[in-house]
Protein backbone atom coordinates (compact mmCIF):
# COMPACT_ATOMS: atom_id res chain seq x y z
CA UNK A 1 0.00 0.00 0.00
CA UNK A 2 2.83 2.17 -0.50
CA UNK A 3 1.69 6.13 -1.32
CA UNK A 4 -1.51 5.20 0.24
CA UNK A 5 -3.49 8.60 0.90
CA UNK A 6 -6.39 8.00 3.43
CA UNK A 7 -9.88 9.63 2.64
CA UNK A 8 -10.40 12.90 4.52
CA UNK A 9 -13.61 11.52 5.91
CA UNK A 10 -11.68 8.15 7.18
CA UNK A 11 -9.80 11.03 8.97
CA UNK A 12 -12.14 13.00 10.05
CA UNK A 13 -14.19 9.34 10.93
CA UNK A 14 -11.37 8.34 12.78
CA UNK A 15 -10.05 11.29 14.92
CA UNK A 16 -7.38 11.93 13.24
CA UNK A 17 -5.54 15.28 12.22
CA UNK A 18 -3.71 15.23 8.65
CA UNK A 19 -2.01 17.94 10.07
CA UNK A 20 -0.42 15.98 12.70
CA UNK A 21 3.02 14.95 12.18
CA UNK A 22 3.79 11.87 13.04
CA UNK A 23 1.87 9.07 15.40
CA UNK A 24 1.98 7.47 18.40
CA UNK A 25 0.95 4.58 20.71
CA UNK A 26 -0.08 7.19 22.98
CA UNK A 27 -3.25 8.67 21.27
CA UNK A 28 -4.68 5.15 22.35
CA UNK A 29 -4.77 6.45 26.28
CA UNK A 30 -7.15 8.65 25.00
CA UNK A 31 -10.90 7.77 25.61
CA UNK A 32 -12.21 10.56 22.96
CA UNK A 33 -9.77 8.80 20.37
CA UNK A 34 -10.50 5.46 21.11
CA UNK A 35 -14.52 5.99 20.99
CA UNK A 36 -13.51 7.46 17.45
CA UNK A 37 -11.41 4.87 16.05
CA UNK A 38 -13.43 2.49 17.29
CA UNK A 39 -16.85 3.69 16.46
CA UNK A 40 -18.64 1.45 13.76
CA UNK A 41 -17.79 4.25 11.09
CA UNK A 42 -14.27 4.04 11.25
CA UNK A 43 -13.40 0.78 12.37
CA UNK A 44 -16.08 -1.01 9.42
CA UNK A 45 -15.08 1.80 6.69
CA UNK A 46 -11.56 2.53 7.08
CA UNK A 47 -9.26 -0.71 7.16
CA UNK A 48 -5.80 0.96 6.90
CA UNK A 49 -6.32 3.14 9.55
CA UNK A 50 -7.51 0.61 11.90
CA UNK A 51 -4.79 -2.30 10.91
CA UNK A 52 -2.30 0.46 11.74
CA UNK A 53 -3.57 1.36 14.79
CA UNK A 54 -3.72 -2.39 15.31
CA UNK A 55 -0.13 -2.91 14.93
CA UNK A 56 0.32 0.27 17.13
CA UNK A 57 -1.51 -1.40 20.18
CA UNK A 58 0.33 -4.87 19.69
CA UNK A 59 3.68 -3.45 19.71
CA UNK A 60 2.50 -2.46 23.45
CA UNK A 61 1.09 -6.14 24.06
CA UNK A 62 -2.63 -4.60 23.36
CA UNK A 63 -5.07 -6.04 21.00
CA UNK A 64 -7.35 -3.16 19.79
CA UNK A 65 -10.27 -5.25 19.08
CA UNK A 66 -10.29 -6.09 22.81
CA UNK A 67 -10.05 -2.43 23.79
CA UNK A 68 -13.08 -1.61 20.96
CA UNK A 69 -15.34 -4.19 23.03
CA UNK A 70 -15.01 -2.33 26.54
CA UNK A 71 -15.18 1.38 24.92
CA UNK A 72 -18.35 -0.10 22.93
CA UNK A 73 -19.00 -2.22 26.57
CA UNK A 74 -19.37 1.45 27.83
CA UNK A 75 -21.39 2.90 25.59
CA UNK A 76 -23.94 0.20 25.82
CA UNK A 77 -23.94 0.26 29.46
CA UNK A 78 -24.71 3.89 29.70
CA UNK A 79 -27.23 3.98 26.86
CA UNK A 80 -28.96 0.76 29.05
CA UNK A 81 -28.91 3.27 32.22
CA UNK A 82 -30.31 6.33 30.68
CA UNK A 83 -32.86 4.21 29.01
CA UNK A 84 -33.83 2.44 32.43
CA UNK A 85 -34.13 5.82 34.03
CA UNK A 86 -36.52 6.86 31.58
CA UNK A 87 -37.44 10.82 32.13
CA UNK A 88 -34.79 12.79 33.61
CA UNK A 89 -35.66 13.17 37.53
CA UNK A 90 -36.03 16.85 38.67
CA UNK A 91 -33.48 18.16 41.23
CA UNK A 92 -34.98 18.46 44.79
CA UNK A 93 -35.31 22.03 46.13
CA UNK A 94 -32.20 22.82 48.22
CA UNK A 95 -33.05 22.56 52.32
CA UNK A 96 -35.37 25.65 53.56
CA UNK A 97 -33.26 27.89 56.03
CA UNK A 98 -35.23 29.33 59.27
Amino acid sequence: MADWIETDECVHMCGLDRNTVGFSSDALLELSFREKLCSDNCYNTCPNIVNLYSELAAGEGASLPEMCKVVKGSRDRMMQELKSEGTPRSIAPAPAHH
